[in-house]
């Protein structure tokens, strides 16, 4: 009888840590956390495989230009920057059944992303071929490793699309994008 009563007040202790953690994470740390909720969005510079079962010379491999589009045959110009790839998919069995083909089957693989930056206080600042599941320390253990004058606990991040600089923490939370850079910044002494 004793045992149960500690039991569920060490239950009860070990749910209020856990509530008080969780409660304690801010919304910047949180929106790098789950890599399985980011799709991706296509942008200009990001190069395409699309694949159009049974018509090989509409298939090959396009890059989104600077305007947000890929120029593709028949289907002429489509607008990529913004979508995901399967909407890019669903846009272009339209256009072509819309105009030629009866029953399109569109396959869309991504060949490469755009870069990202990594500037600061790291050994080799620069351009860097973007991976899949990159994160902060990834990006910076890519870039060589921060310098003795790093700041040890933040980095800065100018997310793709934006002109701001936003701070995180130096987290494998913290997602870095395609077309991201990212600035460790020099500590203060």
């Amino acid at each position: 009888m004793m045992a149960r009563g500690c039991l569920r007040v060490v239950g009860l202790v070990l749910l209020a840590v856990l509530v008080s953690a969780c409660s304690g994470l801010n919304s910047d740390v949180s929106e790098g956390l789950s890599t399985t909720s980011v799709e991706l969005r296509l942008a200009p510079g990001d190069k395409l495989r699309v694949t159009v079962f049974g018509e090989d010379r509409l298939s090959g491999e396009y890059q989104i230009d600077n305007g947000g589009s890929l120029s593709l045959p028949l289907t002429g110009t489509i607008q990529g920057a913004g979508l995901t790839k399967s909407e890019l998919e669903q846009a272009i069995t339209t256009q072509l059944k819309s105009q030629y083909l009866r029953n399109p089957k569109v396959t869309v693989d991504v060949v490469s992303y755009r870069p990202f930056y990594v500037l600061g206080e790291v050994q080799k600042p620069g351009e860097y071929p973007f991976r899949s599941g990159l994160n902060v320390l990834s990006a910076i253990a890519i870039a060589g490793g921060a310098t003795y004058r790093a700041a040890p606990s933040k980095v800065l991040i100018q997310r793709s699309g934006t002109k701001e600089e936003k701070e995180y923490p130096q987290s494998s939370t913290v997602l870095v994008m395609p077309g991201d850079v990212v600035r460790l910044p020099e500590r203060f002494f």
